[in-house]
């Protein structure tokens, strides 16, 4: 059955970054959200890699399992896909991307999820957030420690434990199946929305009872108002209600509506979504993009801006780094630039690394002994510790080791 509703989104860059690491997709059947991470290349080449692969999932389901069991199988091999780039590409080692995307399947709404993208449902005038973020705050709310206002403004609010990309061949990901009914109003929306926008104004947006497309300006509005330090993506999913059915037409926006080697500023669509016109028009057939020739293209168009930004010179000497750079990072090499905190023995230690081997041969070795014993620790900050702790650099790894002794204080 081809979902009943209209839908809308749109994908903006934000006041602060200096590209646009988001994805959002709207379908007929399938509606998307990634939030990439990963660099200046890799945050866009995994968002974009990400919802290229989702995309072929847009179409009806005869039941809820085969939806769900259709996401789990789609994100899986987006996880493969993302992993074989990293191996062909170095460079973009430490790429990944957050999906939250929902299938309408009849009367039910089934849902995937990863990462601090949200999911939010609209119902009577109440909002919901459906999703959990898989973030180290969530973990401390969920254990008590802090509250969800205290999250808000943590220094550790940005930091992922679950993501789609590179540093996990297996991802944990998150799916349900939820009723929905005429008249509900789903939004997905990156951290760009959620992070600055609060749950009090996003409600009260979404109940002005404007189109999806207008509604979808309206909060992006409040997200730069408020500064939109990071990229905003929105997607808005109406279930029946009073505006026109869908269309039929896909959305893209953000990194992945954009085709490399021409720059033409997005058009909006009668969905409210931003689009370039390579993606607009309704009567050209469908097609796919190779992943290998998709990503040639978006790495090469990220090329050719850098050389516009530079002279001559410039350009050959940033070339010859990046070749040195991808040497550099391949293999053993690069697993020496990752850091985590761990557990050895009894004490808390920050590992240069990464937790994985290739057999009995570790790619980690104790860098840094804090001096914290496991037992001066929490229950809940134990556990977490043994399964460790991604860093993003030496000095963030240090910065969490110091939490963490600060923890053992503040308990004494």
């Amino acid at each position: 059955m081809v979902f009943q509703g209209s839908s809308a989104a749109i994908s903006h860059t934000g006041k602060v970054r200096s590209n646009n690491q988001d994805s959002g997709y709207a379908g007929s059947n399938l509606f998307v959200v990634a939030d990439g991470m990963g660099g200046h290349a890799g945050g866009d080449v995994a968002s974009s890699l990400a919802i290229s692969r989702l995309e072929r999932l847009d179409h009806p389901y005869t039941s809820t399992s085969e939806a769900e069991r259709a996401l789990r199988i789609g994100i899986s091999d987006a996880a493969t896909e993302l992993i074989d780039t990293v191996h062909a590409r170095p460079e973009l080692a430490g790429m990944g991307t957050t999906v939250s995307a929902l299938v309408m399947v009849d009367d039910y709404a089934v849902i995937a999820h990863i990462g601090d993208s949200r999911i939010y449902l609209f119902r009577d005038g109440a909002l919901t957030q459906i999703t959990t973020d898989h973030t180290f705050v969530q973990r401390l709310v969920d254990s008590g420690r802090i509250t969800p206002e205290e999250a808000r403004y943590h220094p550790r609010r940005s930091v992922l434990m679950r993501v789609l990309g590179d540093m996990d061949a297996d991802p944990e990901v998150d799916t349900f199946i939820m009723p929905t009914q005429p008249g509900d109003r789903w939004l997905l929306c990156s951290d760009g929305l959620s992070g600055v926008v609060d749950d009090a104004h996003t409600a009260k947006a979404l109940g002005l009872g404007l189109a999806p497309g207008r509604t979808a300006d309206h909060l992006l509005k409040q997200a730069l108002d408020a500064g939109a330090p990071d990229n905003v993506t929105i997607v808005i999913v109406d279930v029946g209600g009073q505006h026109p059915l869908f269309s039929g037409t896909p959305t893209m926006v953000g990194s992945v509506s954009n085709p490399v080697g021409v720059e033409v500023p997005a058009a909006r669509s009668g969905r409210g979504g931003w689009l370039h016109p390579a993606r607009q028009a309704a009567n050209e057939p469908t097609h796919f993009e190779p992943a290998a020739e998709f990503l040639e293209e978006l790495i090469e168009e990220d090329r050719r801006r850098g050389r516009r930004r530079r002279i001559g010179w410039i350009v050959g000497f940033v070339l010859v780094l990046a070749a040195l750079a991808a040497a550099l990072f391949a293999g053993y090499q690069w697993t020496q630039t990752r850091y985590f905190v761990g557990a050895d023995a009894d004490t808390v230690v920050i590992f240069r690394g990464i937790q994985q081997g290739i057999g009995p041969i570790s790619l980690s070795t104790p860098y840094e002994d804090t001096a914290i014993r496991l037992t001066d620790l929490s229950s809940f900050e134990r556990t977490t510790v043994e399964e460790t702790i991604p860093a993003r650099s030496l000095e963030d790894a240090r910065r969490i080791a110091e939490s963490l002794r600060e923890a053992t204080e503040g308990s004494r």
